[in-house]
C-alpha cells in the first residue's frame, strides 16, 4: 500500500468518520481484528472506537475535526487531529455546560490492505475535562 493511499484512509477517517458522524464508516477504514492500544490495554476490534466516538457525538453533536498535522512513512501514519464541539450531551458523568470547547488527539496507526489493522491513540481527555468544569 503507498503512503497516498494510507494518507486517503486517515483522510477518511476525519472526513467520514468523525465529520459526518458517521459510525459505520468504520467497518469500511478500520481492519476486523485491529488492534487498538488505549491506556496500556490492548483491545482487539472495532468496538472500542465505535463506543468512545459516539460517546463524543452524543456529547457534542457539532463536533468537527481537522487534521492539523499529518506524517506517513511507510504503513505507519500520524495524525495530530484538533476537533471542536459544543457541550451539549452528557460526557462522563457532566451534564451539558453549552461550552464551546477544543479536543486534542494523535494517533498513530499501521494501514494494511486499505484499512487501520493497528492504533496508538492519545486523546486529551484531561483537558476536555477541565473545559466542562
Amino acid at each position: 500500500m503507498s503512503v497516498a493511499e494510507s494518507r486517503a484512509v486517515v483522510q477518511r477517517l476525519v472526513g467520514d468518520f468523525l465529520n459526518k458522524h458517521d459510525l459505520s464508516v468504520a467497518d469500511e477504514i478500520f481492519a476486523d481484528d485491529l488492534i487498538d492500544h488505549q491506556s496500556g490495554a490492548d483491545a482487539v476490534g472495532r468496538g472500542n472506537v465505535k463506543q468512545f466516538v459516539g460517546a463524543l457525538f452524543n456529547a457534542f453533536p457539532d463536533l468537527r475535526c481537522e487534521i492539523a498535522q499529518l506524517i506517513a512513512e511507510g504503513d505507519m501514519i500520524c495524525a495530530y487531529v484538533i476537533g471542536r464541539g459544543t457541550h451539549r450531551g452528557e460526557f462522563r458523568g457532566v451534564a451539558p455546560t453549552g461550552r464551546s470547547v477544543t479536543i486534542y488527539g494523535t494517533s498513530v496507526m499501521r494501514v494494511a490492505e486499505g484499512k487501520i489493522a493497528e492504533r496508538w491513540n492519545v486523546t486529551d481527555i484531561d483537558g476536555l475535562m477541565r473545559q466542562l468544569a
